[in-house]
């Protein structure tokens, strides 16, 4: 009876063990057939990129190639910082909010130099690094340009860090943010350090200061109150040169009474009612107006044959002004507004309301086919100096112009552009 026990007990026990073996087998056949999963990452922004000018980038095309609005917002600023125009891929690399890993992905597309031509000519003809001297302490938000020069740096550096000064909110806020400033060196900030009446550490509030500086006001007189004083009573550099040029310009050298200076539409409702109680118009710095000239009427104004002085004259300061005139000339004259909407260092804001009023005609403006424009105007057109030599290759063996246009093989916005000035 017990040994008749034991063998049900062992049959019982091969019976399990042969369950779980093919158990066993069933599951690892299942896992050996179970198919492999593979992430496919995201196909890279750069292969869907062309060469690109990062200077016309408006915010969404920034996005469009792989960046975060945060980031956009930084690139934007840095570019304001530096001057309004990236001057070659090296000062790009240099934003922080551009990785080195994307600036690589990028920079084959870029339409910028290696370096900065500016940067190359003045290290080839100066061999000898201009030494920052200081005399004693001093508090960098009462310097001038002049004053910056006078210390060491060139006329643009100095330019670039009053830039970076306004960006902050018209103060340089502390040690820390100062030496952040990229026109300032490490060696010459070790300079500098001992000598600034600065306080070492960024405040904790820093935004909300940044953005809104505190204004400290005293009694001025606005007919002799030069752009840094403007700037001093919290207005931006771009709004100073506004005021300037409104008071010089268009009222012939002064403000005659308040009313002309809350007529300035930089100058907000609230900003006039903070600053009214301030202001002290000397008699003696109110210019009398010797003639009084006769205003442009800019709804008959050809924004062709626009002057220098009736720019300055509508409001916008000389560097906007002499931009657009300039990029007008070289064009041979503008076909549409948004040509103008697209001029480097223009106040867009100013030229928008301009636009928006004076007439264009475009009908004096030379256009040529691709087979019978002189080389001179290919090579010196903005449009074309990029293709001319294309262009004057393909049309000795092809005098065709649609020929000509596909083995130019152009990316569409170039050749969109090029065909304004093509009959």
């Amino acid at each position: 009876m017990m040994r008749k026990n034991y063998y049900q007990k062992l049959a019982c026990m091969v019976t399990l063990l042969t369950v779980l073996l093919t158990f066993q087998r069933y599951t690892s056949r299942n896992k050996d057939l179970f198919p492999e999963i593979k992430f496919i990452a995201n196909t890279s922004i750069a292969a869907n990129l062309s060469d690109f000018d990062p200077n016309v980038l408006n915010k969404e095309q920034w996005k469009r190639i792989g960046f975060s609005e945060k980031q956009v917002s930084t690139i934007l600023k840095y570019k304001d910082i530096v001057g309004g125009t990236f001057t070659s891929k090296e000062q790009l690399k240099k934003c922080y909010a551009i990785s080195e890993e994307k600036f690589r992905e990028l920079e084959p597309f870029l339409l910028l130099p290696n370096t900065s031509e500016r940067n190359n000519s003045e290290s080839s003809s100066h061999f000898v690094k201009k030494e920052i001297s200081v005399s004693g302490k001093f508090n960098p938000d009462l310097l001038s340009p002049k004053d910056w020069t006078k210390m060491g740096f060139s006329e643009r550096q100095a330019e670039a860090i009053l830039k970076y000064k306004s960006y902050l909110g018209g103060s340089f806020i502390s040690k820390e943010k100062f030496k952040e400033c990229f026109i300032i060196s490490p060696e010459n900030y070790n300079i500098l350090e001992s000598h600034l009446l600065l306080p070492s550490k960024t405040p904790e509030n820093f935004k909300t200061f940044s953005s809104k500086a505190k204004v400290h006001y005293h009694s001025f007189d606005p007919n002799t109150t030069s752009i840094e004083g403007w700037i001093a009573l919290g207005f931006s550099e771009k709004q100073a040169h506004t005021i300037v040029n409104y008071r010089d310009r268009n009222l012939y050298g002064s403000f005659k009474n308040l009313e002309d200076i809350q007529k300035c539409f930089v100058i907000s409702a609230d900003k006039f009612q903070e600053m009214k109680s301030y202001i002290k118009l000397n008699p003696e710095s109110i210019k009398k107006e010797e003639r009084k000239q006769e205003k442009t009427d800019f709804s008959k104004t050809d924004l062709n044959t626009i002057t220098f002085k009736q720019l300055i004259e509508f409001g916008l300061d000389e560097k906007s002004a002499g931009s657009m005139i300039g990029f007008r000339k070289k064009l041979r004259g503008f076909v549409n507004k948004q040509q103008i909407l697209d001029t480097y260092n223009i106040d867009k804001e100013l030229v928008q309301k301009l636009i928006s009023i004076a007439p264009l005609d475009a009908s004096t403006v030379p256009k040529y086919t691709l087979t019978e424009a002189p080389e001179e105007w290919l090579k010196d057109h903005p449009y074309f100096k990029y293709s001319a030599d294309k262009i004057i290759f393909y049309r000795i063996t092809y005098p065709d112009d649609k020929k000509i246009w596909k083995f130019l093989k152009l990316k569409p916005e170039y050749e969109e552009r090029m065909r304004l000035y093509v009959k």
